[in-house]
């Protein structure tokens, strides 16, 4: 992939400071974006400004060991420090982003990892997402944290803080960001809402890393733990399929008819 020129790299920061804004995954001036050029140098998103609004000449341009090369009236955020950590200990990254997704904020509130073998383009495309120990925002703790993941993982929790991700294109690094809050949805709605969910068995697990390794994806890690024997190879709800009872019992012909009750007393009456 050919590295960005210094205009190309500016106009893919506003883009997605925009995409994130929209999506909900920052308030007022929360969250960085930074991107490394064909240079070597980098380009990142200044502090004190909303990533919806930013102008091109409201970006900061910085060597990796951090010295300022171009800068408007705005400081570098003291969250650069992380990104640079990225960049310095993974060469092949040439973006980072981070935010704070409700849901997977949520996750990195609670302490827990997004791990679990549930869900395929989650396992391929992005792999695991460790949850690291708290340090306080801007401190030289948090790069000294995500430090030891930047080779062999594609995206963090951070404790208490937001999301982070990074790939070998900014683009990249913006899709596993939205991978990373699309997966911890999924994982608050099996786990919490619905109550359940197939776990991967050892062996489809194998199969997805296969197809990861074939699409040149070396890292994400591997879930801690899968089924032995697969529990999603037989269809529901088809033809002839046996009604299934629901945990407590209750089958899901009684939700069905509870439901409809329900509807037909709130949706008013068809006129005669």
């Amino acid at each position: 992939m050919k590295p960005l020129s210094d205009f190309e790299a500016k106009d893919l920061i506003l883009e997605i400071g925009r995409r994130m804004y929209a999506k909900n995954y920052v308030a007022a001036n929360d969250g960085n974006i930074s991107c490394k050029t064909g240079a070597g140098t980098i380009w990142a998103t200044p502090t004190g400004v909303s990533k919806g609004y930013m102008k091109a000449d409201e970006l900061v341009k910085m060597r990796p060991d951090g010295t300022v090369i171009q800068q408007g009236k705005l400081k570098p955020s003291s969250e650069i420090k992380m990104h640079l950590r990225v960049y310095n200990e993974n060469p092949e990254v040439y973006g980072v982003c981070h935010a704070h997704p409700p849901v997977s904020t949520s996750f990195a509130i609670a302490g827990i990892s997004l791990d679990k073998a549930v869900y395929p383009e989650a396992l391929v495309n992005l792999g695991t997402v460790p949850c690291v120990h708290y340090e306080p925002p801007g401190s030289q703790g948090i790069p000294d944290s995500v430090a030891p993941y930047c080779k062999t993982h594609n995206a963090l929790l951070l404790a208490n803080h937001g999301a982070l991700a990074w790939g070998p294109s900014l683009m990249d690094a913006w899709y596993r960001l939205e991978s990373v809050e699309h997966y911890a949805m999924i994982l608050m709605y099996t786990g919490n809402i619905i109550g359940k969910a197939n776990v991967l068995s050892c062996e489809q697990v194998r199969e997805l890393i296969k197809i990861r390794e074939k699409l040149g994806i070396t890292t994400g890690g591997l879930p801690p733990c899968c089924a032995a024997q697969a529990t999603n190879t037989a269809d529901v709800g088809g033809p002839g399929a046996s009604p299934g009872l629901l945990p407590g019992g209750v089958s899901s012909a009684d939700i069905e008819a509870v439901t409809r009750e329900v509807l037909s007393r709130l949706l008013p009456a068809a006129p005669a």
